[in-house]
């Protein structure tokens, strides 16, 4: 391929003006998962407030789950922790607390990845969505009894 114009045959040549190809700039290396749309500070720094609402919500949860299940309203719809949340219900929130808190920090360490930012979101919006459902189920004849008993 023949260059055309005065600027392509400069572009061509050696910075000395031999007519030998000029060395080509060395490709810039990329990591792996370096995708360029995560990945900056301000990137992190709200993904760390989500991560945060995740164990606030995963809290919550517990807290409502064991109530629902205290008063006979529900129970515990995971069968592997559903003897657990019945039987011993601190032994349920410690171990939920501590499942959810191992995953968001395994999501965290990964959080370069793109998978790992989504499992992120979808973690947060599962949470969310069941907060609500638990709110949305609250009996204000059982908010009540509760608030008189603490009366």
């Amino acid at each position: 391929m023949k260059p055309d114009t005065p600027d392509e045959v400069r572009a061509l040549t050696a910075p000395d003006g031999s007519p030998e190809l000029a060395a080509a700039p060395p490709p810039r290396t990329r990591r792996r998962y370096d995708t360029g749309w995560v990945g900056s500070p301000q990137h992190f720094a709200w993904l760390e407030l989500i991560v945060r609402a995740i164990l606030i919500l995963n809290l919550a949860d517990a807290v409502l789950t064991i109530f629902w299940i205290s008063s006979f309203q529900a129970v515990e719809a995971n069968p592997l922790l559903a003897t657990l949340a019945h039987d011993h219900p601190l032994a349920f929130v410690a171990v939920k607390l501590s499942l959810v808190s191992l995953g968001t920090l395994l999501l965290w360490r990964h959080r370069k990845r793109p998978s790992a930012v989504v499992s992120i979101f979808a973690a947060f919006l599962a949470y969310y969505f069941l907060l609500v459902y638990h709110l949305e189920a609250l009996n204000p004849r059982l908010l009540d009894r509760v608030t008189g008993w603490l009366r």
